[in-house]
């Protein structure tokens, strides 16, 4: 069995183990109270000695806090003592030895009850996860593990053969048929079909495809039946990818979650330092002056204890961002770390490429203009040219002259000139296809219309300017939503860049409400402008190859990942699935919104745990606010933080 396999058999039985585990979990909790209950009773109707007390209690305290005081032993072996485990375990033994103090009362009852609630609120941290990791994991079952291909064999009749989907080279011919799954990003050779996209893209519409078609491994064909040719391994499908994306988004952890981690481990032994300081200095003082032993200093150290243990804020905070990117990738948004979210709710730049990204990027000759030969020899000639090319234009070009692949035209001396055009050797021909800056390059005059709305591609033949080719490209129907989106939300700037000629891009950013526009830039100017907008975090928006070094350079990339290219969607932070621009105005709500519930559950905590510690420290506050403080809060704060999953847009 392949390692894929075996992931996803792990993950299915990683289940499992956590449902078994929380069901345990569960009944240690009942059988606990119980016997708390039990012990309480004892205590008030039976007369019994201290120590007999005490192992009556021992027990319901054994069955509750057996993990914990394992957990704070391994922490003291591996020399991490300073965690909640070890604080718990302090404070709760030091409330059941508090009782064999002169003049003290015993207060087995509460230890017990610390340790009983500190489970409860482990119950929910692990519940919270499971519903997080579960928003995850959804995405395990969107890839199948097997693949149906055609085998014809010699003199026989074509038989149907299932095989593990990772077996399957590329270029191989598969069939999908109604209800299946796709197994393997292909192009549809056969047939028709709806299919359904949403646990790839978060789209509810069905989306039509046919011959030529590219769909991609994950999707639920749900009408006709679909030949495919595989274009990529089961392991570099979009959904596989789309898969690592995700699990490896916990690796980085945002800024909130490291300043946490690194908190707590200055603060817990502070904490402990304070604690002993208020159980040893009164003590010593009192005895210096001669007064006699007084408990209530000790009891107030164990009270402090157990309110200053950090794991409110050490479980609610990652939980509050593995919620937000969990939310996020239901709604096709994957975003590849916690730190990318940070960042993300504090966008007030956001900046565009043109091309496949605001526009969709599907271009048509509209308008050919020849001079010095008839309209089809100029498309011959320029879709010849792009014969090797796989930018929108060139397929524009190839499309509108389809004899191109088999008329037998020679084509050599092929040299693409980036950001300019491309030259090649077409027959006894030297043909230049290319934009302004490529005629001037070769010293080329030039000349177009006016009133051409679109790209304008012009062709030279042997030195002299032979005509121009009109290519047209639509904006997509939620680009200038988007924009507006964005403005609402008090994004201050949207910039558009793009390769394209001044007129059309004046044109797009007119139509779609953009504050700024940057025309025919090569891909070095892109990265340029970019590194220059540093006055407040910037997201760049892009989809295609020449897009790949802005999204890195970008505090966020943000990449479509539909159309867009694997560089792209490997340089990029966060990840569109469907390619609509709205979505960047809904991952910066939902970054904003983990942020708040992060920053909530931070203010709460600290807030509730200074006042009762100011308490404690007045000797007003008791053992039951101390629990509060502490298990209370962390429950309260784990709820809160669950609510970074469920985002709903506002209508």
């Amino acid at each position: 069995m392949t390692n894929e396999h075996n992931h996803h058999h792990d993950e299915h039985h990683e289940h499992h183990h956590e449902e078994g585990g929380m069901r345990h979990q569960l009944m240690v909790i009942g059988a606990s109270a119980l016997l708390l209950a039990a012990a309480v009773l004892t205590e008030r109707y039976a007369s019994l000695t201290t120590w007999q007390l005490l192992l009556v209690y021992l027990v319901p305290y054994l069955m509750a806090g057996h993990e914990t005081l394992h957990e704070a032993w391994e922490g003291i072996c591996e020399g991490d003592m300073f965690n909640e485990h070890f604080l718990m375990t302090v404070a709760t033994i030091g409330a059941l030895a508090i009782g064999f103090l002169p003049g003290a009362e015993t207060q087995f009852p509460e230890a017990v009850f610390v340790m009983l609630f500190f489970q409860v609120g482990e119950l929910f941290e692990g519940y919270a996860e499971g519903r997080s990791r579960k928003s995850i994991a959804h995405l395990m079952d969107i890839r199948p593990d097997t693949a149906t291909m055609e085998v014809t064999a010699e003199g026989a009749a074509v038989q149907e053969v299932t095989v593990d989907a990772d077996t399957v080279q590329v270029g191989t011919p598969i069939v999908v048929k109604p209800g299946e799954k796709i197994p393997l990003d292909g192009i549809v050779v056969e047939g028709r079909s709806a299919l359904n996209t949403v646990a790839l893209t978060g789209e509810s519409m069905p989306r039509q495809v046919g011959e030529g078609d590219e769909v991609a491994a994950g999707c639920v064909n749900l009408s006709g039946v679909l030949r495919l040719r595989t274009t990529k391994m089961f392991g570099e499908s979009t959904v596989s990818k789309m898969i690592h994306l995700v699990e490896s988004a916990s690796e980085h952890k945002s800024k909130s979650e490291a300043f946490i981690t690194r908190f707590a481990r200055i603060y817990t032994p502070v904490v402990v330092g304070l604690a002993l300081a208020m159980a040893i200095v009164p003590t010593l003082w009192n005895a210096v002056q001669g007064a006699a032993f007084n408990v209530q200093w000790i009891y107030r150290a164990l009270m402090f204890l157990v309110v200053s243990c950090p794991c409110a804020l050490v479980i609610s905070v990652p939980l509050t961002f593995f919620g937000g990117i969990g939310g996020a990738s239901r709604r096709g948004i994957l975003v590849k770390g916690a730190n990318y979210l940070d960042v993300l709710a504090k966008v007030r730049t956001v900046v565009f490429d043109k091309t496949g990204t605001l526009t969709e990027g599907r271009f048509a000759v509209s308008a050919v203009h020849p001079d010095a030969c008839d309209e089809q020899h100029l498309l011959h000639l320029a879709a010849h040219v792009e014969h090797f090319s796989t930018h929108p234009i060139g397929n524009a070009l190839r499309d509108a002259f389809p004899d191109e692949a088999t008329d037998g035209c020679p084509v050599g001396d092929v040299v693409e000139v980036a950001g300019k055009g491309i030259k090649a050797r077409v027959g006894h021909q030297l043909v230049c296809v290319g934009n302004t800056k490529m005629m001037d390059a070769e010293g080329i005059k030039w000349h177009h219309c006016a009133n051409d709305e679109g790209t304008v591609i012009h062709v030279a033949i042997d030195g002299d300017y032979a005509g121009h080719i009109i290519i047209s490209d639509r904006t997509k129907d939620d680009s200038a939503e988007a924009v507006a989106q964005l403005g609402m939300m008090g994004v201050k700037k949207t910039v558009m860049l793009t390769g394209d000629r001044d007129d059309v891009a004046a044109r797009v950013a007119k139509t779609l409400g953009i504050n700024e526009y940057h025309a025919e830039l090569m891909p070095d100017d892109k990265v340029c402008f970019v590194a220059e907008e540093r006055e407040t975090p910037v997201a760049f928006v892009g989809d295609g190859i020449n897009d790949a070094p802005v999204l890195a350079r970008a505090d966020v990339g943000i990449a479509m990942g539909g159309l867009g290219s694997d560089a792209a969607i490997e340089a990029a932070d966060v990840v569109l699935m469907d390619d609509h621009p709205s979505k960047i105005a809904t991952a910066i709500a939902i970054a904003r919104r983990t942020l708040a519930i992060a920053r909530q559950n931070v203010a709460f905590a600290i807030g509730v745990k200074v006042a009762v510690l100011v308490l404690a420290a007045l000797g007003v506050a008791t053992m039951w606010m101390a629990v509060f403080a502490d298990v209370g809060v962390t429950v309260l704060a784990v709820l809160n933080a669950m609510r970074a999953l469920a985002y709903k847009p506002s209508r």
